[in-house]
């Protein structure tokens, strides 16, 4: 069987990003077998209509590859538990860790190519910065058990890479403030361009977090938002060259403020704005991120030059999408 018309082996296939990669392999010919929790593709209804390949539920997954023993021409490794809200440091630990610890060493033992979500939540506060310099990953102070799940990853890789346990290529993407089309099943995790419009559809006005840092008004606090299909654009383009080896920032490099984010979303559904603000929760208070900013050189020296989409653009192309569906 020929390289070419070998599947590549989704984890989180039924998520977010992991249904946007899986379609843009349905465009391109690349067949797939999408792990995830089985229930997932059925219940997630926003992704009704994916040719999700051959489904395997991620619980058997080994046990499914042990007896199988498919010829895969690559990993591509989305599954996690994102939930930053979540404090269960042994269940972040199993499906996290030890999860990609799996894949990993599977990835090595067979000489297939691996890429993998890391997270921006990996910088905590932000006090080291947000330039992805592998040997200032271990300054890092993750806030919370989702970004240490995915911080102990990380290092975990750069400690098997040195002790010679490898795949041939590999790269990890910390992805910053995602947002686009399918994220719905997420709820309380979705983006904000989502609980925006439909603060804005239900009651036109919109709720965002009070600034509770001295300096920063409120509405001032600031993410990297990234759209979806330049986060799957990246992606294919990590498998396509391949990309030898690496963790890397997966943002668009530019911080923008919720109040952008918030008044493109009324303009993009031509509505008068109207935004209240509330205080944050005093249980994510400590842990809130108050900027972000993805320093993309790496990925740039790497050959990356398609351009990032623009905050207004994508927002613009995701509420349309909303508003057809609707």
């Amino acid at each position: 069987m020929s390289q070419t018309s070998l599947p590549l082996l989704v984890t989180g296939a039924a998520g977010f990003i992991g249904s946007r990669f899986v379609v843009s392999c349905q465009a391109r010919g690349i067949p797939v077998i999408s792990v995830d929790r089985e229930s997932h593709f059925a219940d997630r209804t926003e992704h009704r209509g994916i040719a999700y390949g051959t489904i395997v539920d991620r619980g058997n997954l080994f046990e499914w590859l042990e007896r199988e023993k498919p010829a895969l021409r690559g990993i591509v490794h989305l599954g996690a538990c994102a939930n930053t809200m979540e404090t269960d440091e042994a269940f972040f630990r199993k499906w996290n860790v030890e999860y990609s610890q799996k894949l990993w060493q599977l990835a090595t033992r067979e000489r297939l190519p691996l890429v993998y979500a890391s997270s921006a939540a990996t910088y905590g506060e932000g006090e080291q910065g947000y330039d992805d310099d592998e040997s200032a990953l271990g300054r890092l102070r993750p806030l919370n058990p989702y970004g240490r799940s995915k911080h102990a990853f990380d290092l975990w890789a750069l400690e098997q890479e040195r002790a010679g346990h490898a795949p041939p290529a590999w790269s990890g993407f910390k992805f910053f403030n995602v947002y686009g089309p399918g994220e719905r099943h997420k709820n309380k995790m979705a983006s904000v361009v989502l609980h925006a419009f439909d603060q804005i559809q239900a009651k036109g006005e919109v709720r965002l977090f009070r600034s509770h840092r001295a300096g920063i008004a409120d509405g001032h606090q600031a993410r990297d938002f990234v759209f979806v299909d330049d986060v799957v654009s990246v992606l294919e383009f990590a498998l396509a060259r391949p990309l030898r080896r690496g963790i890397f920032n997966l943002g668009s490099g530019q911080a923008r403020t919720y109040l952008d984010l918030t008044r493109a979303v009324f303009r993009s559904l031509d509505k008068p704005e109207k935004i209240t603000f509330v205080d944050t929760p005093i249980e994510i208070r400590d842990k809130y991120q108050y900027f972000t900013q993805a320093r993309m050189a790496r990925l740039r020296a790497e050959g990356y030059a398609p351009p990032f989409t623009a905050l207004e653009t994508g927002v613009e192309a995701y509420v349309h999408e909303l508003l057809s569906r609707q």
